[in-house]
């Protein structure tokens, strides 16, 4: 598949870093204005920042429809929106965490995949391993793949979270 074969077929995703009042019900009216604009979230992750009163959503959007601009700008209209940053990929930290039950016994050669993708072992018995992995999406993408030849019973990823490299501006 050529270069441009893949762009075709993938999706075209944007990081959009949301500060947010830590309030009930921002989150849903959040996700209802990309519902109602037909906005595609990819990923979505969200928690309380340093700041008690204050959250930082982390939404990955695929703008093939639209752009990620005109989606800050919707967002930037919400009340409790503080501070939109779009986190360009090349100027950006991006993890993800995954939780995977394989069924495996085999424990050193588990233990030698995971070694090789940062991993743990955090469970296992005679039959089955859980493993924990975070590491940039493509990097969890590969380990996934990998984890295939042991047979994935059951697994769970959290959705991007993105930060600013150190001393690199960011564009709005």
């Amino acid at each position: 598949m050529t270069h441009e074969e893949q762009g075709a077929t993938q999706p075209n995703l944007h990081i959009l870093s949301v500060l947010v009042e830590n309030k009930f019900g921002v989150l849903a009216r959040i996700a209802g204005l990309f519902s109602r604009r037909g906005f595609n979230i990819f990923s979505l992750a969200v928690a309380p920042t340093d700041d008690p009163s204050l959250s930082r959503i982390s939404v990955v959007v695929d703008v093939h429809n639209t752009d990620a601009a005109q989606i800050a700008k919707q967002l930037d209209k919400l009340v409790n929106v503080l501070e939109i940053t779009e986190l360009k990929p090349d100027f950006s930290i991006e993890r993800e965490l995954m939780l995977a039950r394989i069924a495996s016994n085999d424990s050193g050669a588990v233990q030698e995949l995971v070694d090789s993708f940062g991993g743990s072992i955090v469970d296992s018995n005679q039959d089955q391993t859980i493993i924990s992995v975070h590491a940039h999406p493509n990097q969890l993408d590969l380990c996934e793949t990998a984890l295939r030849e042991f047979g994935i019973v059951e697994l769970q990823r959290t959705g991007r979270i993105a930060l600013g490299h150190l001393g690199d501006s960011q564009s709005n």
